[in-house]
């Protein structure tokens, strides 16, 4: 046997800036279009895949598996993506991440986007980033059933400040028009906070789902005016309005609060509560809700970073990343 280089993938987690809940198909099919903004993040999953000595399969994430059958395998991501990428035993996949998964900054899908980049690049098979990013949705939405959306698999496969509109047929992709000092301004006056709440996003998106599709539900309602706020976040980026589109996030906070005034949600409101009164412009929680990161556009950077540190949240530095998905090695 002749034993190949390591392939390894670095693939960027993400941060939704406005629209976020509106790419799932439950959502857009009905609705004709769902549209968002996202910008990737320099927090990253990497994935090794490289030959094993032997003819089994050994996987290495927060638990080691070594099995002989694909069937054998417990980790449902790594075992469809191996199915469906057609890779036999005799390869070991290891995974490390910059961020804890359950965080709210895409994991699942950047993990599913790294996997497929590695697994492909170790079998010599040319794809590009969107038809990783299309892969990928499959993997989670159609093959494992998952009640996720499409963001999280587009955004880390192509990276950037990007708007995506979803749907029935296509996802377009456009990246976000600035000037180059106001993109400079936004990426140093975004700062996120961790809660050090984790959980499954797939638990906070099932609700989500099961009302998306209702023309007459409140959820149906209430991602009707979020698919707004998508577009209106791509504008006030757009237009240099960086002040007003950080307001913007407080108001996407309160569509998803509304969604689910939960214990958790009213204690987060509260903080967000605090750190506008500390200066910052506007703020909400990232993701799909129920914990994660607080995202807060200031600049007043300096007593927003004393609250939350007397709150006992950690900052995580980010700035933007403009790659997407990459083989490093």
């Amino acid at each position: 046997m002749k034993f190949m280089t390591m392939q390894i993938s670095r693939t960027p987690l993400r941060i939704s800036l406005g629209g976020g809940g509106t790419d799932l198909p439950s959502y857009y099919k009905q609705r004709g279009e769902g549209f968002l903004v996202a910008a990737a993040i320099n927090k990253y999953i990497y994935v090794a895949a490289h030959d094993n000595f032997v003819d089994r399969y050994l996987i290495k994430y927060s638990s080691i598996e070594d099995v002989e059958t694909l069937q054998e395998i417990k980790h449902p991501l790594i075992r469809e993506a191996l199915d469906l990428v057609g890779v036999g035993p005799g390869i070991e996949i290891t995974s490390i991440a910059d961020i804890p998964a359950g965080t709210g900054l895409g994991s699942s899908g950047a993990f599913a986007v790294g996997l497929l980049r590695a697994l492909y690049s170790r079998e010599h098979v040319q794809i590009s980033s969107t038809e990783i990013a299309s892969r990928a949705c499959h993997l989670e939405m159609e093959r494992l059933r998952e009640p996720v959306g499409k963001q999280d698999q587009y955004i880390a496969a192509l990276g950037g400040l990007t708007s995506f509109r979803y749907t029935d047929e296509s996802v377009e992709a456009q990246s976000i028009s600035m000037d180059p000092l106001d993109r400079k301004s936004l990426d140093e006056h975004l700062l996120l906070f961790y809660t050090g709440i984790q959980r499954r996003a797939s638990d906070e998106l099932s609700a989500l789902d099961a009302g998306a599709s209702t023309s007459q539900s409140d959820i149906r309602r209430n991602l009707d005016q979020v698919l707004q706020l998508g577009y209106q976040a791509k504008d006030l980026l757009e237009q240099g309005s960086l002040d007003e589109f950080g307001r913007s996030l407080s108001e996407q906070w309160r569509m998803k609060f509304d969604r689910s005034p939960s214990k958790t949600h009213r204690d987060i409101d509260s903080l967000i509560k605090e750190g506008i009164a500390a200066g910052a412009e506007g703020g909400k929680l990232v993701g799909a809700g129920g914990g994660g990161f607080l995202l807060f556009f200031s600049e007043q950077k300096t007593a927003l970073r004393k609250l939350m540190q007397s709150s006992g949240l950690p900052e995580i530095d980010f700035h933007f990343d403009y790659a997407g998905t990459t083989i490093i090695s």
